[in-house]
């Protein structure tokens, strides 16, 4: 399976969920976003080390990162491998010198060692077609209504939407707005909310 390169693009407060933030990540040389939700603490890791600033005392992937390299082992690669029920899974790829071994991670964690580690970050294109948002000029477009559909299927979500109670179109209209706005993770519970109409 084709492996698609991603980098971070912005991070930013949720606006919907208190503690969260929007992880937005980019396919490189490309126009699709990936909106992740994170916690606040993974997101400063994140942040700390993007900005290159030094806390007093290590956080816990800078020691994580001290004990790997300790030990010889290098984070060769991060894979954004899975979507279920919303939620993404993520693996480290990692190297001791003499093989190569898959650790199961959180996505946020992965992405706050891959910054550590200056590591490359990669998805497959399931996960872009039924997660991404396409931004083509003013203009969204679902990922999974382009070539590909009937390779992917619809996110659930959890719980009641917040916007179950407007209209295909106040729907559209909000999801516009929040991508002009770069407000990434609202837009994503909208396209959310669309997804599983459809599916209905």
């Amino acid at each position: 399976m084709k492996k698609i390169k991603l980098d971070i693009v912005g991070l930013s407060y949720s606006q919907t969920q208190s503690g969260a933030y929007a992880l937005v990540m980019g396919e490189v040389n490309g126009r699709r976003r990936l909106p992740i939700i994170i916690g606040g603490f993974e997101a400063q890791a994140i942040a700390i080390e993007i900005e290159k600033m030094t806390p007093t005392r290590p956080l816990t992937h800078d020691l994580f990162k001290s004990f790997a390299l300790s030990f010889g082992i290098q984070i060769q690669e991060v894979i954004i491998y899975n979507l279920v029920d919303g939620i993404f899974y993520a693996k480290l790829i990692c190297f001791d010198g003499k093989r190569t071994l898959e650790v199961d991670a959180r996505t946020s964690d992965a992405i706050a060692l891959a910054v550590r580690f200056n590591c490359p970050i990669y998805t497959y294109e399931f996960i872009l077609s039924q997660a991404g948002i396409l931004i083509e000029g003013n203009e969204f477009v679902f990922l999974e209504n382009v070539e590909g559909k009937e390779d992917t299927q619809s996110v659930p979500t959890s719980g009641v939407s917040s916007y179950a109670s407007l209209s295909d179109d106040e729907l559209k209209v909000q999801l516009k707005a929040a991508l002009e706005e770069e407000a990434y993770e609202k837009a994503a519970k909208i396209r959310d909310e669309l997804s599983r109409r459809k599916a209905s």
